[in-house]
């Protein structure tokens, strides 16, 4: 079982063109079966996918791709960093919810001008995010609770607890709209006319997003912190005897992935709304453990996966053009989830397999040592 999470959590590399022929395999296979759905739907397969591939390619559509995309990016990493130490962190989505609220009400106070307020915001957010993900490490820890279990409770607390806080302390109604005061003009975050051809601007969250991926990658691969992260995901019992502590590494981590959680509402935040309400974007924290399911962990991996889940998201709405609903790409995000894991896991035994026949051809030829020795 240990061997199968391992593998599906892409802490297990493939090299070569094995890495490349399993997302291969999963999109070509979650193409068939959806063009299998949408013939039993009555629908035209070719269509459907034209239309979609026209949307994706217009100017317009590929800002708001790279903007939905954004946020996907980042909850991925948030899920990934536990990934990474065999921590489940299910409670990413109400981490980034509370996280947000908070720092709406932050913003919106306006406490410091312009910049400043900014940096408040988004710290606000951080810290709030790490301290709600820091309860599920400690019951790990002391009380010996699932972080799944824990993380899946904190989520429906976390969910009334910042519908209080909007509807009894935060709040200001506007119409019928509740929710938090607007972050002053000279506290939005600009946009980057990244695209040409459309005036929709990219969220300038992206420059953030990029780094927290280089982060993500130098801190896992190229610091102790992260090779006794790694190591303890592999065998707790073996990291114990290398001298690292468990129980500080299982706080620690649900910490960091609860401050990067926290950061998934802020382009949102500080590039859209400027405000938390009714119409705040929700389950981001859910995609994010598809995501980090679809880029196995790997941050180049996520960035594709987040495109694509954004695409996908993004262009729902053209199918109802041609009279087909929308639930269409629901059913086709889950068919290309569950073909990566079935993808990956087929590449992965055929790779056993070959290496198996390669070692059984080696031993069965005659050796030239002990000839040569014979001979002597």
């Amino acid at each position: 079982m240990n061997g199968f999470l391992d593998r599906m959590l892409g802490r297990v590399r493939l090299g070569g063109w094995l890495a490349v022929a399993a997302p291969i395999i999963a999109v070509v296979f979650a193409v068939l079966i959806t063009s299998v759905v949408l013939l039993i739907a009555g629908k035209a397969p070719v269509e459907a996918f034209t239309t979609l591939a026209d949307y994706g390619t217009q100017p317009r559509s590929m800002a708001m791709i790279l903007n939905t995309g954004v946020m996907y990016y980042i909850s991925a990493l948030a899920v990934a960093v536990g990934f990474r130490m065999n921590l489940f962190n299910i409670g990413v989505d109400g981490q980034y919810r509370l996280a947000a609220v908070v720092a709406a009400a932050v913003g919106g106070a306006a406490v410091v001008p312009g910049v400043l307020n900014i940096v408040l915001v988004v710290v606000s957010a951080v810290v709030v995010g790490a301290l709600w993900a820091a309860i599920a490490g400690l019951l790990r820890v002391y009380r010996g609770v699932s972080e799944v279990i824990s993380t899946i409770m904190l989520n429906a607390i976390a969910t009334g607890l910042g519908s209080w806080l909007v509807s009894e302390h935060f709040g200001v109604l506007t119409g019928n709209d509740l929710g938090t005061r607007p972050i002053p003009d000279d506290a939005h975050m600009p946009g980057i006319p990244l695209i040409a051809g459309t005036p929709v601007l990219v969220n300038g969250f992206i420059v953030v997003a990029v780094l927290l991926g280089v982060a993500y990658w130098v801190v896992l691969n190229r610091t102790r912190f992260g090779f006794e992260l790694r190591a303890t995901g592999k065998s707790e019992s073996a990291a114990v005897a290398s001298g690292v502590s468990v129980k500080r590494m299982i706080v620690v981590t649900m910490v960091m992935s609860g401050a990067v959680a926290g950061l998934i509402g802020m382009p949102e935040l500080l590039g859209a709304s400027y405000k938390y309400s009714n119409n705040f974007p929700t389950d981001l924290g859910f995609t994010g453990i598809a995501i980090a399911l679809l880029g196995r962990n790997n941050p180049v991996g996520m960035a594709i996966g987040a495109l694509l889940w954004s695409f996908l998201y993004n262009s729902s709405n053209q199918l109802q053009l041609l009279d087909i609903p929308k639930e269409i790409v629901q059913i086709m995000q889950g068919v290309v989830v569950l073909s990566v894991i079935i993808a990956y896991e087929l590449v992965h035994r055929y790779r056993m397999v070959a290496e198996q026949r390669r070692v059984g051809r080696q031993l069965a030829t005659p050796q030239e040592a002990p000839k040569a020795e014979a001979a002597a």
